[in-house]
Formats: structure tokens, C-alpha cells, sequence
């Protein structure tokens, strides 16, 4: 079995670059003042974002990381055939999982990743 190669995480209005590999947009709304030509992107994939739901209710309150954190992770198990398709991906080339928040930190680009390295 082939090991798995990195998956990153980028905010997608950082500059486009050659490592990105395969770029994945995992955010549900498009990013706000992004035009698509200059995405660079690969795919678009709003089945592993959070729901409209749990993002709104999250609303990238500090104090409700957590709690976000297990909700979403699931979400996330009714994907695992998505979940796999992208490991798969990843085992082949980089994968670059793109978000647009301003938060590093405390997005869900952070728990996909680590959802995806388990």
C-alpha cells in the first residue's frame, strides 16, 4: 500500500504556487473577492464543509471551537467515501485543502486535515 504524501492546508488568497499540488476549495460559499479564474483550483468540493448549519451557528467564535470540532467530525463520517477519495489523492500528490477564513488556526480546514491524516 502507497503512503500517503502531504496534505496541507493554504488560505486561498495566498499566491498560487507549483507545491500546491492538487488545490481542493473546501469552503461551502465561494471566497468573497476571489475570481475563479485566479482559484487556480482542481476541484471545489462543498461535501466535506461544514454544513450551513453548523457553520453559521459556529461563527468563528473562539468559544465554540471545540464543540464545533466534534460536530463536524460528525458530519464528516457520513463522507468517508469522500474522505478516501481524497487520501487517495494524497497518496499520489500533494494535497492542498483551501479556506478562506482569516483564522488559521481555528477554521475547519484544520479539522478536515486532521480528520484526513487519521
Amino acid at each position: 500500500m502507497s503512503r500517503q504524501k502531504d496534505i496541507v492546508i493554504k488560505r486561498i488568497y495566498d499566491p498560487v504556487s507549483e507545491e500546491d499540488g492538487y488545490r481542493v476549495l473546501v469552503d461551502r460559499l465561494w471566497p468573497r473577492g476571489m475570481k475563479k479564474e485566479d482559484a487556480k483550483l482542481d476541484e471545489w468540493n462543498k461535501m466535506v464543509s461544514p454544513s450551513g448549519e453548523l457553520r453559521k451557528w459556529f461563527d468563528h467564535r473562539k468559544e465554540r471551537y471545540h464543540r464545533f470540532t466534534e460536530r463536524y467530525e460528525e458530519e464528516l463520517s457520513a463522507h468517508e467515501t469522500e474522505l478516501e477519495r481524497l487520501r487517495e489523492i494524497a497518496r499520489h500528490q500533494r494535497l492542498t485543502l483551501l479556506y478562506a477564513s482569516r483564522e488559521p488556526e481555528l477554521n475547519h480546514a484544520q479539522v478536515l486535515l486532521h480528520v484526513l491524516k487519521k
